[in-house]
């Protein structure tokens, strides 16, 4: 297989550069790529009007960046995240990414926080199978997870999310493309599309990938308001998204309540568990048993605080203390439980 490599510049630096692999253009023989290259080529800059291009090759896939995957069960592979907050050092590379192999079809299980790790699992995905990309799944709203869809829909991919993911990606979407770059780097963001869901999923839903299904559930506001779980019915594997963070500070985006009345009855044990974020656990209880200390920790933090009559101001200091033996074993735990401190009395306060 040959892939179309565009060399794409940022038009406002010209000499910060980067390859962007552009999956129309691929083809199996090297002629039928370049054939196609050119009016491929153009069509890609021309929606991408703050890139410039610097010509193009078709390389063996081989010579593509590609993604490590780790397979957990037949055909049920995964790529696992850096155990930190977005830097330019990990390029946003921060969460966990499925794969999931049928005979008539691929599932990406979110496709990564950026255009360039897109890229690097498509060309992953592409040395293991020529069968089509199927279902492109997003486990909820925030970018780590799914600002690669727009790469997986040029490979033919179906973007599928919950039915309330549009509405939360439009009201941050502008801010995101403002801020990401900087905190992963330019090039590593360049030609990143954040596209919405086509198909939506409003309640438990079976998708088909021939020899296996995925069964899609829609969970109610937690760590976002859009999350949904994904499992496999050929292994039992289960895909948390960010229902479960291991390693990485909790974030709460949508109810603490919430998302403590979603750990408190949990979807039935069945195989291995891949986080959002961190190692993959041979139990869900395992899996979550550290998010739930500090989760019910925070919880009761914040109604002390509250018990106490303390107002915002006060009271951020005085949970940041109570907070504080959580804090091992956590990174990015300062900043992100200011914030959930933040978040959790905003909700609480009204109870």
């Amino acid at each position: 297989m040959f892939v179309l490599m565009l060399t794409a510049c940022l038009a406002a630096d010209p000499a910060a550069c980067a390859p962007r692999l552009l999956p129309q253009g691929s083809a199996a023989e090297a002629a039928a790529c370049q054939q196609g290259a050119e009016a491929v080529a153009a069509a890609w800059l021309a929606a991408h009007p703050d890139l410039t291009g610097r010509g193009w090759t078709c390389a063996p896939l081989a010579e593509a960046p590609a993604l490590e995957l780790t397979e957990l069960a037949p055909g049920v592979l995964i790529h696992r995240g850096a155990d930190a907050e977005l830097s330019p050092e990990n390029r946003g590379r921060i969460a966990n990414l499925g794969v999931v192999i049928g005979e008539a079809r691929v599932a990406v299980i979110d496709p990564g926080g950026s255009r360039e790790e897109a890229e690097a699992l498509y060309a992953a995905i592409r040395a293991r199978t020529a069968l089509p990309i199927g279902p492109v799944i997003l486990t909820h709203m925030h970018p780590d997870h799914i600002a690669g869809a727009g790469l997986m829909a040029e490979a033919g991919g179906e973007v599928t999310g919950d039915a309330r993911l549009p509405a939360a990606l439009a009201a941050r979407a502008e801010t995101w493309r403002e801020t990401i770059p900087a905190q992963i780097g330019a090039l590593a963001w360049a030609g990143t599309d954040l596209v919405a869901p086509t198909r939506l999923v409003a309640g438990a839903e079976t998708l088909d990938l021939g020899g296996t299904t995925l069964t899609l559930t829609p969970v109610a506001t937690a760590h976002t308001d859009s999350d949904m779980t994904v499992r496999d019915s050929r292994s039992g594997v289960l895909f948390t998204g960010d229902l479960v963070f291991r390693g990485l500070t909790p974030v709460v985006d949508g109810s603490l309540k919430g998302w403590l009345a979603w750990l408190d009855a949990p979807p039935p044990e069945g195989g291995l568990v891949v986080p959002g974020h961190g190692p993959v656990a041979p139990t869900l209880a395992e899996a979550a048993a550290a998010e739930t200390a500090y989760l019910r920790a925070l919880r009761d933090a914040v109604r002390a605080a509250l018990d106490a009559g303390q107002g915002l101001s006060e009271a951020l200091p005085a949970i940041g203390a109570a907070m504080a033996p959580q804090a091992p074993g956590w990174a990015g735990f300062e900043a992100t439980t200011a914030r959930n401190a933040a978040a959790a009395y905003a909700e609480m306060e009204w109870d």
